[in-house]
């Protein structure tokens, strides 16, 4: 599995269940640890380093271990990588890393049968597999008329490194969510900025209370159950007002304009037919499921996504899925860890079935590809 929030949840709930790594004496069966990355803290390694804990949006304490106290201005970069490394030390979880997925298989289409997580390390036999791969690794790039003729400089946000890179420049932002309203903003005192997005923002006085909460995760609950895309749950919550944000309001940078017609070498024309010179365009167009590897399985219907029946897939009862859709937040995805823990204890010591260590069912999950 991927050893981000989702993925350390869900080792954390089995652990709880009496589960152990694999290769220690197991008395109710044994799990492991798969993760592409190169040390500990998932998606976390590859943020910017000028996103601060003071503004990281509402991440949860990790199952059994709260984060310890930090200075609000360090790097979340630095801070929330070293705390998933005391999380796995502490809860002695044997990650394997780096290991990379490439195929999820059947090995027996019987449902009791195992599933086979072909890697670049060799081959697992699982009864289970938890896919807890995130989506950092996939980010999305829409395609626009006269896109390859563009002479300035294209990148997504999971490439954005520092503003300074962008100073004397104009650069044009694309994307409605939080993402882009950070980066734009922090953009914005060392450049001229355009910000552009299909919908006009839905912003918010101040943060969403549980209930709207709970509506907006039924609402992803609701479209990942019918197989459709899921949908973010800050897609569906809006921007929430700060005191920087209403700062760049002032001074114009939030002035949102909507998506131009084409893309040409020197910038981007609107409809109108005017020209937006640019220098760089930044895509923060969000990222889609990491979920490449499962395509063996042939679990995509009609409605372009995978039907889910809660974490577990519904058209593959040996496979779950945590950090999709509605447990896409670091809260939901400790939820889901809990709810898989639990799910796959019932299924794996159901009726006749023993527990003992020499048949002990043994749970792998893929973890997402490596960044390039």
């Amino acid at each position: 599995m991927g050893a981000g929030q989702a993925g350390l949840s869900a080792a954390y709930h089995l652990q709880r269940r009496g589960l152990v790594p694999a290769g220690e004496q197991a008395g109710s069966g044994t799990y492991v640890v798969l993760d592409a990355e190169d040390g500990p803290g998932g998606a976390w390694r590859h943020r910017w380093r000028s996103l601060r804990m003071a503004t990281v949006n509402n991440i949860h304490d990790l199952p059994g271990m709260p984060q310890p106290a930090v200075d609000p201005d360090a790097p979340s970069v630095d801070v929330l990588p070293r705390y998933f490394e005391d999380y796995e030390r502490h809860l002695d979880l044997a990650v394997h890393r780096p290991v990379r997925v490439r195929a999820v298989e059947r090995a027996d289409p019987d449902p009791r049968g195992c599933l086979l997580v072909r890697t670049d390390g060799g081959t697992w036999s699982a009864r289970a597999v938890v896919n807890a791969t995130g989506t950092w690794s996939k980010p999305f790039w829409p395609r626009y008329p006269g896109q390859l003729d563009f002479a300035g400089r294209q990148l997504h946000v999971a490439d954005y490194e520092s503003a300074e890179e962008f100073a004397g420049q104009h650069v044009v932002v694309v994307g409605g969510g939080i993402s882009a309203v950070q980066l734009l903003e922090e953009i914005s005192h060392v450049a001229t900025t355009t910000w552009v997005t299909r919908r006009e923002p839905v912003w918010r006085e101040k943060d969403f209370g549980p209930e709207a909460g709970r509506r907006a995760v039924a609402m992803v609950e609701d479209r990942v159950r019918r197989g459709l895309p899921p949908q973010s749950v800050v897609s569906v919550t809006g921007l929430l007002w700060t005191p920087s944000l209403r700062a760049a309001a002032e001074r114009g940078v939030l002035d949102r304009r909507p998506m131009f017609s084409r893309i040409e070498p020197d910038g981007v024309r609107w409809a109108d037919g005017t020209l937006q010179r640019a220098d760089t365009i930044l895509w923060a167009t969000g990222f889609r499921a990491a979920l490449d590897h499962l395509a063996p399985l042939g679990l995509r219907g009609h409605g372009g996504g995978i039907a889910m029946d809660g974490t577990q897939v519904a058209g593959e009862p040996r496979l779950h899925l945590v950090g999709y859709g509605p447990s896409s937040s670091t809260i939901g995805a400790n939820r889901a860890g809990r709810e898989v823990a639990a799910r796959l204890r019932r299924t794996l010591t159901g009726p006749g079935r023993r527990e003992s260590g020499a048949t002990a069912p043994r749970f792998a999950a893929p973890a997402a590809p490596v960044r390039r």
